[in-house]
């Protein structure tokens, strides 16, 4: 006879099963061999099967389950013995029995140093279980019997993942142990093997990741703090120590720190503060914040005190410019510094945490008893700051910024204020830098040039630099030059009517070719401090390869930099001084035809993006690309990414359309940017005022197609803030006028635009009219993109009405028609909706594997937006079957993706994850 407990409790005649059905029968069988071999008092046997409350006949039946269990055992093995019944089991008969001698037997040949054997006994012993045991017994037997067993079985598990990971088996064992720790979460010894074994595998930061996630259940659900184990554990990964106490592979050492000025001079008692304040700060996470006004020399500061004190870090530096102060500044993130900060810090691409909460806890966790010194240059304001600052008492952090940044000093910060330099500090920056000699043949020049640069240290280490390149020039030259020169670059005056630094940057600029020059100034009308290699070639109106040794001519004189091939930066004072000089240098028809070329640049670069996407979205004729016009060279995989990256610049050349009367690009740059809202939401569309301006500039343009597009660009905004009256005023305003030009194709799009806000005010019968209106006119079009996206708003709002299986209808239709067109974005929404559909008919399988199929899809073109909105679904599915723990896991993601977004959806979602705690009985 065979008895099995582990899974349902089942029972066989050694060559097939034998009907064990009701779960008392069951149960009566199971309390009898969990006790096998010893009498079990009938009294106990009543309370685990029957539980508090047995019915008046309880007694008799047990006495005919016993009996009917007799019967179909066939021997007389269950037997009454006062105070109650004995079963009979003899070796190898019993399940668990086969399970218990498994193990000790795999315990001895561990103990013995017989690991694999060790590994394979386990193996098997884990073998057996089918499932939770007794799962188809008894409530009151499950309640009293199942932790126990549910133990046993937990504690083989961990001892054969150890035995694994002492076997050195640990890259083969790292995905099964995953799944069993996050099945276990507060299983701290899961925990530490799981930590051990992404270690040895090479994926350390995500094991030091384990430590605070589980930290944070065991306080939230238990208000303990880890154990010893876990605690042990955590401690050998951050001394870098593998089990055994041996060294293990050193992880990453950033050294970010930027050149030290090797001619530095003065700041002594500056340096003498920062000095003192490393000395006092052991045993605390110490943050200075240096301030000072622009070009005071903060950075030059904190870069040298840095190179100082290195050798004091061992651990490493780490650097970043937040870029918080400049006229074009561009700031930096907290999630984009991190992100740099993580590499430095050796965590790969492929192991970085997708969440910005588990990039900055992971950061949190690598300074975690390290000592580390930290320089965050340029910062604007104290919340660029707080999410970069370590609590690890082993780090020293230098914030410098033009602001002394009261918040951070209130909360514990100590402030250092950079002065000018006195005179004869001033003197000594050019001493240091022209030569001894040479400021001792013309004292009086040495002060008139510390004078003229009102001792203002980035301005006389210009001017020194002028000097030390061409060694001919006598200082009275210089200085006399510093004298006679004028113009703007006003950020620069510090007091002095007579300092200007504008004359300095023209030294650098009067050395260029022409052409160089020309480029220079040309570029002082691109809108951001960022620009493109084919950007650069679009406003010269030249080839890349032209535009490419120009370039190269401006980086050798250190008036852009190249920060990644292709992609170059300004200075944001050299910027400004670029500016002044188009706006003096050159005529306004050649400015005029500059900006022209980058407005085409950028239009026909997106309408070129847009197409790579496939999107849902009709096309407006541009014509050819201009020949003097260079487009980024964009492929289908990085598409998505141009318009990430990008976005910004979209939106700030509309300006300079609206400001230069380029009336037709700014109509159809707004109409580029509703491609983006697939991608990034409204933060990416712009705010209304973009698509107010493309409908005023239509207006003097007297184009009524142009007026249209606009007015329906203004819809997608409006839509896309939940402000749908004014979306529909805007779609109705658009409708007549693409009537009257005949374009039936975007009639179409207007009806859909017309459902889609019925769909979200509830108007549900009006959204079928406008759908089945845009049916008719994307077939008489003979579109079939646009029919099969009509198709499934047909299906859409059958659903919404509540005829689901007319929904799958017109769904399946629509599927059909758009899997021959290869446009992954529609055909997700087709299986979006028949998703919906299907669930609400209470067939979830089929519903989930519709989604998972819409969700593969948005993921592959990275449709962020449309992804969440599927994995809520997803989550409600779950969740109408009882499924609490998957239907939060989905909300989650799906919020995490509208939060990165900056979507208004995500409060919806939000709500449900409050509305269903993780600790609520589903």
């Amino acid at each position: 006879m065979r008895y099995q407990l582990l899974g349902p409790v089942e029972l066989s005649d050694g060559t097939q099963p034998l009907r064990l059905s009701g779960p008392k029968r069951r149960a009566v069988l199971a309390v009898l061999l969990l006790n096998a071999n010893q009498v079990v008092p009938e009294q106990q046997l009543l309370d685990l099967v029957w539980g508090d409350n047995p019915p008046a006949t309880v007694r008799g039946q047990l006495q005919m389950y016993v009996s009917q269990l007799r019967k179909l055992i066939g021997e007389p093995v269950i037997t009454r013995r006062a105070p109650g019944y004995l079963i009979e089991v003899r070796p190898g008969e019993l399940d668990l029995d086969v399970f218990d001698e498994a193990v000790a037997r795999a315990r001895a040949d561990r103990e013995a140093g017989r690991i694999e054997a060790a590994v394979d006994g386990l193996r098997g012993a884990l073998a057996l279980w089918r499932g939770p045991a007794l799962s188809d017994a008894t409530e009151p037997l499950r309640a009293a019997a199942g932790p126990g067993l549910r133990e046993r079985r937990l504690s083989a598990l961990e001892e054969y993942f150890d035995a694994q990971l002492a076997a050195g088996h640990h890259t083969e064992v790292v995905a099964d142990l995953g799944v069993a720790a996050e099945e276990n979460p507060l299983r701290e010894r899961l925990q530490a093997l799981l930590m051990l074994a992404l270690h040895r595998s090479g994926r350390t930061s995500e094991a030091l990741a384990v430590y605070p996630a589980t930290r944070a259940r065991l306080v939230a659900e238990q208000g303990v703090e880890p154990g010893p184990l876990l605690q042990k554990a955590h401690r050998r990964l951050l001394s870098n120590e593998d089990e055994d106490g041996t060294a293990a592979p050193a992880a990453a050492t950033p050294r970010q720190l930027p050149a030290d000025m090797n001619r530095f001079a003065g700041r002594v008692a500056d340096l003498a503060r920062l000095d003192a304040m490393l000395t006092t700060s052991v045993g605390r996470a110490e943050v200075i914040v240096i301030g000072g006004g622009a070009g005071i020399g903060k950075t030059t500061l904190t870069v040298h005190w840095a190179h100082r004190v290195a050798d004091g870090f061992p651990d490493g530096q780490l650097y970043v410019n937040l870029g918080g102060f400049g006229p074009c500044a561009k700031r930096t993130t907290p999630d984009e510094v991190v992100l740099g900060f993580l590499e430095a810090l050796g965590v790969p691409p492929l192991r970085m945490p997708s969440s910005a909460e588990g990039k900055f806890s992971l950061y949190r966790s690598l300074l975690s008893e390290k000592r580390i010194l930290i320089i965050l240059d340029n910062a604007r304001d104290a919340d660029q700051v707080r999410p970069l600052l370590p609590g690890s008492p082993g780090c020293f952090t230098v914030v410098a910024s033009r602001d002394q940044l009261p918040g951070l000093v209130a909360e514990g910060a100590y402030p250092i204020t950079l002065d000018l330099p006195s005179a004869e500090e001033a003197k000594e920056i050019l001493l240091r830098r022209v030569g001894r000699e040479r400021v001792a043949r013309e004292p009086g020049a040495v002060e008139r040039i510390t004078e003229l640069c009102a001792r203002l240290p980035l301005a006389l280490a210009i001017v020194a630099a002028r000097a030390v390149t061409n060694p001919g020039f006598a200082l009275a030259d210089l200085a006399a030059e510093l004298s006679t020169a004028r113009g703007g670059l006003d950020a620069f005056e510090v007091g002095d009517p007579a300092m200007d630094v504008r004359a300095v940057f023209s030294w650098s600029y009067t050395t260029l070719s022409p052409r160089a020059a020309k480029l220079f100034r040309l570029l002082g009308l691109h809108p951001e401090p960022h620009f493109s290699l084919s950007a650069a070639a679009s406003l010269l109106g030249v080839p890349v390869r032209e535009v490419r040794r120009l370039l190269a001519e401006l980086t050798r004189a250190q008036l852009v930099t190249e920060h990644s091939p292709g992609h170059y930066g300004f200075h944001d004072l050299l910027r400004a001084y670029a500016t002044e000089l188009v706006l003096t240098e050159d005529s306004s028809e050649v400015r005029d035809a500059a900006i022209g070329r980058m407005l085409d640049h950028y239009l026909y670069t997106a309408e070129l993006a847009a197409h790579h996407l496939r999107l849902p979205r009709g096309s407006i004729e541009l014509g050819p690309v201009p020949e003097d016009v260079t487009l980024e060279p964009i492929s289908e995989s990085d598409a998505a990414c141009w318009f990430g990256t990008n976005h910004p610049v979209l939106l700030a050349v509309v300006e300079v359309a609206v400001k230069a009367g380029f009336d037709r690009h700014v109509w159809q740059l707004a109409y580029a940017l509703t491609s983006t809202y697939w991608y990034g939401g409204v933060r990416w569309l712009g705010d209304p005022g973009t698509y107010h301006a493309a409908i005023d500039a239509a207006g003097r343009l007297g184009d009524p197609v142009a007026l249209a597009h606009g007015h329906r660009g203004l819809s997608i905004v409006y839509m896309a803030l939940d402000r749908f009256d004014e979306a529909e005023r805007e779609l109705r305003k658009a409708l007549p006028l693409f009537e009257k030009s005949g374009d039936v194709l975007f009639q179409g799009a207007v009806y859909h635009g017309l459902g889609w806000v019925c769909d979200r005010q509830g108007r549900w019968a009006e959204e079928l009219d406008h759908a089945l209106a845009g049916l008719d006119l994307y077939r008489q079009a003979g579109h079939p993109l646009g029919e099969g996206n009509a198709l499934n708003c047909v299906a859409w709002a059958y659903a919404r009405l509540g005829e689901h299986e007319s929904a799958i209808v017109y769904g399946k239709q629509a599927v059909a028609i758009l899997e021959g067109t290869d446009e992954h974005i529609t055909l997700a929404a087709a299986l979006d909706t028949l998703g919906f559909a299907t669930q609400h008919l209470g067939r979830f399988e089929q519903a989930e594997s519709w989604y998972r199929r819409a969700i593969a899809l948005y993921r592959r073109v990275g449709t962020r937006h449309y992804e969440s909105r599927t994995l809520a679904r997803i989550g409600d599915g779950h969740l109408g079957r009882g499924e609490l723990g998957e239907a939060r896991r989905n909300w989650r993601k799906a919020s995490e993706l509208l939060d990165s977004l900056g979507l208004p959806d995500t409060e919806r979602i939000r709500d449900k994850l409050a509305s269903y705690p993780d600790d609520l009985d589903a």
